[in-house]
């Protein structure tokens, strides 16, 4: 999930459109990126190889492989520490650095991990690509059409690198734990000075102490189950918001998903490790934070102590921090003791996102999702009997393989009887080392776009009709800060996660108000400020 869809928006441009569909009908030839027979490879004693391909040295700590990604064993779960080699302690002083992010939020909250790491070796941030001393690319595999963007970022920043050789280019994030990823950029992109995955941000330190002393591109990406590192450092984007990470990987494997390949097995925090961060962002005084993880009502499920996801909010609940949310859910671990601790209202904010992703059980099945539209709508039904007001988004996939028109209809159905908030919709899109990959794509682009168009036309005739039961009535707002269109406008989120613009002094973002609502638009609501509201 992106910045825009934790915000409350359909994301799907006419360029995503477009880019979706052509990638959806023309699969990619990877075995280009996997003929290193005239490279140089040299084997070290600790199981490191330096491969030498067009006059680059490259060190090969480790490397993606699907093959071992896809295992899950019984290891434990190993709790990592974190420590900057005494050399690089100071190594940032008078350097700045840059961290690009694509992606969902846990790809923000990556980023703000890797920014507190470099901050604690001396760097400053910056924005301009141009005199940054470390740039990073944090990245995102979900879809085909973000690979792209990357890509076409890695190839503009070659020019700058030819200019500056001292500058160091990183490649990280769900798109560096992809096999093909990963030779492509050894093959084609070798101004590339690192790339590492997503389950060893902590040992940024020392591969870029590799990357700087040794002069070669450094590749460490671990293929394991993944593990758990609690003391990262990190800069948090400002005091008002925060993201907190519960759990870590996906155990689903829905077969359109590279998820639990990029991020490994699911993992959870100790619950004293969550409280003990929650409280610490109350002291700080922050007004609202969003659990996070990949299946995040999963949590709890290989801790064995009997305690999910339903038994840490209820604790949470006692914490002095007006809003918790969390994100995203899986339907089939949505269990009665969440809804129940839901129910209990008071700083659990009044938003369930529930993916569906379909609304044809057939279709449901070959995605692996592991229920049917029945299961689906009575979980919903249940949900919203226990928290009547609350606001209910999910995700969709059109053109699925085998996708017929009687079973895309069938999503219709489904979004005119559960009357989604809003929807997050979606082409779908071919993920080299997925299941689905191997299926045929057999429906046409001109039917898929057709579709997509039809099911936002519904998603928006049943958004806008919501949001008209909002006119003239006063609702609660979190002021996040200026308005992206008029810096004289601010804008803030409602507890159901609605978009409120407003007029009113700057002094008030970060604060909670109350806002009378004078213009209910389809994905947004105007309103005029009533009160700041007391937060105790």
């Amino acid at each position: 999930m992106n910045e825009d869809q934790r915000l409350g928006k359909i994301t799907n441009t006419d360029e995503d459109v477009t880019q979706d569909l052509k990638s959806s009908s023309n699969k990619k030839d990877y075995s280009q990126y996997f003929d290193f027979t005239k490279a140089k490879i040299e084997t070290k004693d600790d199981g490191s190889k330096t491969l030498r391909i067009n006059g680059r040295d490259i060190l090969i700590k480790e490397q993606p492989d699907y093959k071992e990604g896809k295992r899950r064993g019984k290891e434990e779960t190993k709790i990592l520490s974190y420590e900057i080699p005494p050399e690089m302690k100071t190594i940032g002083k008078g350097k700045t650095f840059l961290v690009r992010t694509y992606g969902c939020q846990m790809n923000y909250h990556d980023t703000e991990n890797m920014a507190g790491i470099l901050l604690e070796m001396g760097f400053t941030e910056t924005e301009d690509t141009n005199t940054a001393d470390i740039i990073l690319l944090n990245t995102c595999a979900i879809r085909e059409n973000a690979e792209n963007k990357v890509f076409g970022e890695i190839g503009n920043l070659k020019p700058l690198k030819i200019e500056r050789p001292e500058l160091i280019i990183g490649v990280c994030g769900c798109m560096s734990q992809e096999e093909a990823v990963v030779n492509r950029i050894m093959q084609k992109h070798q101004h590339i000075d690192l790339i590492f995955g997503t389950h060893n941000i902590h040992r940024l330190p020392h591969l870029l102490q590799e990357a700087i002393f040794g002069k070669e591109m450094v590749i460490e990406v671990w293929s394991k189950e993944g593990d758990i590192v609690e003391n990262l450092p990190r800069a948090r984007q400002g005091n008002t918001q925060a993201w907190v990470n519960i759990m870590y990987g996906c155990d689903k494997f829905c077969t359109y998903c590279i998820v639990p390949y990029t991020r490994g097995k699911e993992r959870s925090r100790l619950p004293e490790d969550v409280i003990a961060e929650v409280r610490d962002l109350a002291r700080q005084g922050y007004k609202e934070i969003t659990l996070l993880g990949q299946n995040v009502n999963a949590y709890g499920k290989d801790l064995d102590q009997n305690y999910g996801l339903g038994d840490l909010m209820d604790e949470l609940r006692t914490i002095d921090i007006p809003r918790i949310r969390f994100t995203t859910s899986h339907p089939r671990d949505f269990d009665d003791r969440l809804i129940e601790v839901l129910a209990k209202g008071g700083n659990m904010v009044e938003h369930i996102h529930l993916p569906v992703q379909h609304g044809n059980s057939e279709i449901l099945k070959l995605m692996a999702r592991k229920y049917t539209r029945e299961q689906y709508i009575e979980l919903a039904s249940k949900i919203k009997t226990a928290i009547p007001n609350a606001s209910f988004t999910t995700d969709l996939i059109v053109g699925f393989p085998n996708e017929t028109e009687e079973q895309f209809e069938e999503t219709l159905s489904l979004v005119k009887e559960i009357e989604f908030d809003s929807a997050y919709t979606y082409i779908y899109s071919p993920r080299e080392g997925t299941p689905a990959a191997k299926m045929e794509d057999n429906v046409p682009l001109e039917v898929k776009k057709q579709r997509l168009a039809r099911l936002n036309a519904l998603v928006n005739e049943i958004s806008a009709k919501k949001n008209v039961e909002y006119q003239d009535k006063v609702v609660e707002v979190l002021v996040e800060g200026e308005s992206k269109k008029n810096p004289d406008v601010l804008s803030g989120r409602t507890r159901t996660n609605r978009l409120v613009n407003f007029k009113a002094s700057k002094s008030v973002i970060g604060e909670i108000v109350y806002v009378k609502i004078t213009d209910a638009k389809t994905w947004s609501l105007n309103g005029e400020l009533v009160e700041v509201a007391e937060v105790k």
